[in-house]
């Protein structure tokens, strides 16, 4: 497991390992997430089996802005508001995925299994770098293990996977992150509005 410094050349040597499938663990504005490319379904596999996660159970999906978003779920007017309001920031929007969204008219195998998508903006500088060069969807979900502690720091990725089989690609370093809550995940479907997980941002 390689770990480098989060800097831009780190960033582009990530950006290597997402396109050829890889995993990389990056900090986010609350701890260390994985990402990698949403579109292809072996490296969503990899990411189940790393984490130990059951495959069905939903990743969240990393993307550069909310207009990039849109482009992959059913938009509304609610989920309009709660953008405006706290993204960047974390705050994770469930909403119904757009049928073919993915290339060439037919949405990624993954993201229409699932039938919905948690979307991501995050105010993280590095996180937010590797969603604007990556150029597809990355998956956004906490660098531990399945039922582990989430990490807030390169040397907890590390002790968490010391003895695992299969380990992360690459752990771009940002330094010891502060404890902060999960984001708050909301889930917006036919115009109702249910918080799914209470997280740092408090919506009413």
């Amino acid at each position: 497991m390689l770990v480098i410094p989060a800097n831009d050349n780190g960033i582009g040597k990530a950006l290597a390992v997402i396109k050829r499938g890889g995993i990389v663990a990056h900090p986010t504005e609350t701890c260390y997430g994985f990402a990698c490319d949403l579109t292809n379904p072996d490296a969503v596999e990899k990411l189940a089996l790393l984490k130990k996660r059951p495959k069905n159970q939903p990743v969240s999906s990393l993307f550069a802005s909310i207009a990039e978003a849109k482009k992959w779920v059913e938009w509304n007017d609610k989920a309009e508001d709660l953008a405006k309001k706290y993204l960047p920031g974390p705050l994770t929007l469930i909403l119904p995925a757009k049928k073919g969204a993915g290339k060439s008219d037919v949405i990624y195998r993954y993201i229409e299994s699932l039938g919905s998508v948690g979307i991501r903006v995050s105010s993280h500088p590095v996180a937010m770098k590797l969603a604007e060069r990556a150029g597809v969807p990355l998956s956004t979900t906490s660098a531990n293990l399945h039922g582990k502690p989430e990490p807030y720091s390169a040397e907890e990725i590390l002790e968490q996977f010391r003895d695992q089989e299969l380990q992360p690609d690459l752990i771009l370093d940002g330094g010891a992150l502060q404890k902060v809550p999960p984001s708050t995940v909301i889930s917006v479907f036919g115009g109702r509005v249910a918080v799914v997980r209470q997280g740092g941002i408090q919506v009413p």
